[in-house]
């Protein structure tokens, strides 16, 4: 699903410390590195940082936990949400999702707080509204007061 032009990948003896917390340390040095470049989001696809096939392992596991949410939404009828993560892993899941019966998926929420939704087909967005934040519709207006 990931063909970057760019691929950086790190290897050695502390490789771990990259990985650790769910690899904030190597996601957090392609971000500097994205902004650092200048590169518009649309052109973040096109750069990948990784190490100890991280990035194959983690869209596997994306991959897998899309269709368990499909298989969850057509038991239930009842839409499922994904915690917030990054447009890329967003993409991938609706990637997966596209060629599931019986569902549709759509992103949600703000910033960093945008998440995948997926919906029974048919079912209304509207109807099921989620909260802006981690504390619920008020987040949005105390992060925006804090913003500089």
């Amino acid at each position: 699903m990931e063909n970057p032009e760019v691929n950086v990948k790190f290897s050695g003896p502390d490789v771990e410390l990259l990985l650790n917390n769910r690899a904030e340390l190597l996601l957090a040095l392609e971000h500097v590195t994205m902004e650092a470049l200048r590169m518009p989001p649309e052109d973040h696809t096109r750069l990948c940082f990784d190490a100890d096939d991280f990035r194959m392992l983690r869209i596997e596991e994306l991959r897998l936990s899309a269709g368990a949410a499909a298989e969850k939404v057509r038991r239930t009828g009842e839409p499922f949400r994904f915690n917030p993560m990054s447009s890329r892993e967003r993409r991938i899941l609706h990637l997966a999702l596209r060629d599931e019966a019986a569902v549709r998926s759509e992103s949600s929420g703000v910033g960093g707080y945008r998440q995948v939704v997926v919906y029974p087909e048919g079912m209304s967005a509207a109807a099921h509204a989620a909260p802006l934040g981690p504390a619920g519709p008020h987040t949005r207006h105390a992060a925006a007061a804090v913003r500089v």
